[in-house]
């Protein structure tokens, strides 16, 4: 028995040690287990990449042109350099057409908000003219081609501002209102034209006092002639959207195209005889021509989506905006539709080109 007992006794101890051994084998598992399962990234073999900000990058997402972004009580930061300073690539190629001059305002997208930019007629010298913190689009440049007008929701609602054509010497000139776009100078500088959401289109004296009401329908989009006599506006007020004139003082208004699908934006030809806009469905506009009599209708583009034409002040071409080349990119061509040339050439979209001097 004494033998018996300690044999027992032995295979007892080996038993427990075993025991032990086997319990710590699936602690240690069990916590391993836990451990991955809390932290799923510690059983990737390299780690995820960051930004410089320590967050785990994502590939920027584009948000179409034109949506509204949450506003913002900061000021514009009128005092950093532009960040938006691209050359086209390849360079353009005018052949034996005139050289484009002046200059053209148009809508960029830069960091995911709508601002104002500005190039020479020839695509060189692209650079951002505004560091809004909201919404900046349809600009137009002053007659004299110093300052550009243009609507922003920065203050919370779409206003009208100015700004120096170098980024400097910005200005709110309009404060509740309504929603204000499209705004344009008169050719004698007096008056400043935009639309005033569905109230119609409005004027008012060009340091923003004195605003007041020329039509009081659905009209948008206004444009002086280039003598400043007459004002191009689309208009739903007969029905379907179509291209209307009147007499500076908003009388004698009379209809000047009978389309399916009309655009909003229009231009003048420089000797005030013609306008240029554009009409079509979703995804297929393209860029008219049409006397102010409602003669001589002309189809000058035929595929990529074109929109938002502005004639030169000289008369030599036609800037528009085109979808062509799989993005908004501005382009200019000669006002039969020849000679169609790509200015700019960027990631993001550019759009609403306005020629000036």
């Amino acid at each position: 028995m004494g033998s018996s007992n300690k044999i027992i006794t032995t295979f007892d101890k080996l038993l427990l040690a075993g025991s032990g051994c086997g319990i710590i084998v699936i602690c240690a598992v069990l916590g391993v287990f836990i451990y991955l399962w809390q932290n799923p990234s510690a059983s990737r073999s390299q780690p995820t990449p960051v930004g410089d900000s320590g967050f785990p990058t994502v590939p920027p997402t584009a948000a179409a042109p034109g949506v509204d972004f949450p506003t913002a009580t900061l000021a514009p930061k009128l005092e950093e350099q532009p960040t938006h300073t691209l050359i086209p690539s390849p360079v353009p190629s005018f052949g034996d057409s005139p050289l484009p001059s002046g200059k053209i305002v148009y809508t960029c997208f830069v960091k995911q908000i709508d601002q104002i930019c500005i190039m020479n007629a020839d695509g060189s010298g692209q650079t951002q003219i505004t560091q809004m913190e909201a919404t900046a689009f349809y600009a137009s440049l002053s007659p004299n081609g110093e300052t550009v007008y243009f609507s922003s929701r920065q203050s919370g609602n779409f206003e009208i501002y100015s700004i120096r054509v170098d980024g400097k010497e910005m200005q709110r000139l309009t404060k509740g209102l309504g929603a204000l776009y499209a705004p344009e100078l008169s050719p004698d500088g007096k008056q400043i034209l935009f639309t005033n959401g569905s109230s119609g289109i409005w004027v008012m004296k060009v340091n923003g006092n004195a605003p007041r009401a020329l039509t009081t329908k659905n009209d948008i989009d206004p444009t002086w002639s280039p003598d400043g006599s007459m004002i191009a506006f689309a208009s739903s007020r007969r029905g379907e959207r179509q291209l209307f004139i009147m007499d500076a003082d908003g009388s004698n208004i009379r209809q000047v195209t009978n389309l399916e699908d009309m655009g909003g934006r229009s231009t003048w030809s420089a000797d005030g005889k013609k306008l240029a806009f554009y009409a079509g469905p979703a995804g297929d506009h393209n860029i008219y021509t049409i006397n102010i009599d409602g003669t001589g209708l002309a189809q000058l583009t035929y595929s990529g989506d074109n929109l938002g034409p502005s004639w030169s002040p000289d008369g030599n071409w036609i800037a528009f905006t085109s979808f062509r080349d799989g993005n908004n990119e501005i382009y200019i061509m000669r006002p039969d539709g020849t000679n169609p040339t790509r200015l700019t050439n960027n990631l993001t979209s550019e759009w609403q080109p306005r020629w000036g001097k």
